[in-house]
């Protein structure tokens, strides 16, 4: 069963992800798990089994592209793909995300069917070590 760590201080958009996400799907059933911030995704990271980390970028502490950064550096984490989640759509930091290794990024507010198959996708392929950047 795939597993998705969705990281974001909004309640909203976790049930949002989740209500998404969970259940039976193309890759068959999703598990999500939360984390209400960059340090409690921390603390969940080396629980490990991840097959997705979908992360918004406004967060306080650590924020979602300081998160992408720890994860690329870890070598255990690395190679798990990355979706950054933001208000923030201007072109610089679609751009920002991506070339601190997320592998694709989504601007909110973002409908369920963009949600699925972009993760979806995802989760479908073997990780590669080389971000998306269409």
């Amino acid at each position: 069963m795939p597993r998705v760590l969705v990281v974001d201080d909004s309640l909203t958009t976790r049930g949002f992800v989740r209500s998404a996400l969970e259940g039976e799907s193309e890759v068959g059933e999703v598990e999500v798990i939360e984390a209400v911030s960059g340090f409690d995704a921390l603390r969940l990271l080396p629980r490990g089994g991840y097959d997705l980390v979908i992360t918004d970028i406004n967060m306080p502490n650590i924020n979602g592209l300081e998160l992408v950064q720890f994860i690329r550096k870890s070598e255990r984490h690395r190679a798990v793909p990355v979706v950054l989640i933001s208000t923030q759509s201007s072109e610089r930091d679609r751009q920002r995300g991506l070339a601190l290794g997320a592998n694709a990024y989504l601007a909110k507010p973002f409908t369920e069917q963009a949600l699925r198959a972009l993760v979806f996708e995802h989760i479908a392929r073997p990780a590669a070590g080389e971000p998306e950047r269409g």
